[in-house]
């Protein structure tokens, strides 16, 4: 699974043509990547033919803000057809905030959704996962292993890969989060199978678009 960051249709038709298999839509990428307009989803949408991955996301930080906010913002993208997305929320000490997250895996029911990098950011990485493992629809845990990215992460993906099958992890490690090109021939031969990235695949930050040619780089890489 190679996922990109995708913020315009312009982005997603660019990793498309370079090979990615799914996008992960946000928008707002100076708050880290907050929900996207249901106008911008419906432009990606029939810009490509690949899956799409909508973040369920109002707020800076890994708190869930309105929760009325969130469900209807879900509703909203799940009535234009949006059908996989991306969310998961902490509590202020750093739990997951339990109550949050099922509210709006109730909301997008029926649908796969990712569990993104709160699990990078909270005091027990295994609660997390022994707390949301059993949700419906979880599918996939976005991480880096760390909350400083992948280099000091490692050794924590692959202690969470070792346990692959186990109650919290049987979803899909996708990595991501400082993920750079020289680190993935080492993960792929440690067995990891799933990429994310999205600001190595622009020219010069993210105030530029998504360039097919850096997408089919890692696409080649990922595959090697």
């Amino acid at each position: 699974m190679f996922e990109v960051i995708a913020l315009t249709a312009e982005d997603a038709r660019a990793a498309q043509a370079g090979g990615a298999d799914r996008l992960e839509l946000v928008a707002d990428m100076a708050a880290d990547g907050l929900t996207p307009s249901v106008e911008d989803f419906a432009a990606i949408r029939d810009a490509v033919t690949i899956p799409l991955r909508v973040m369920l996301r109002i707020r800076d930080g890994f708190t869930p803000g309105s929760l009325d906010e969130l469900r209807a913002r879900a509703a909203a993208l799940r009535a234009e057809g949006a059908e996989e997305f991306v969310f998961g929320f902490l509590d202020a000490d750093g739990a997951v905030d339990l109550a949050a997250t099922q509210a709006v895996a109730e909301a997008v029911a029926g649908c796969r959704w990712t569990f993104h990098r709160a699990i990078d950011h909270s005091a027990d990485r295994a609660a997390v996962r022994a707390a949301v493992g059993d949700l419906p629809g979880l599918d996939t845990f976005l991480t880096s292993g760390s909350p400083a990215g992948v280099s000091a992460g490692q050794e924590v993906l692959a202690g969470e890969l070792a346990k692959a099958g186990d109650p919290g992890y049987r979803q899909q490690i996708l990595i991501g989060g400082g993920l750079r090109a020289e680190h993935v021939p080492g993960l792929r031969a440690a067995g990891f199978a799933g990429f994310h990235v999205g600001g190595p695949v622009r020219s010069n930050g993210w105030d530029t678009p998504v360039d097919p040619a850096k997408v089919a780089h890692w696409r080649a890489l990922i595959d090697s």
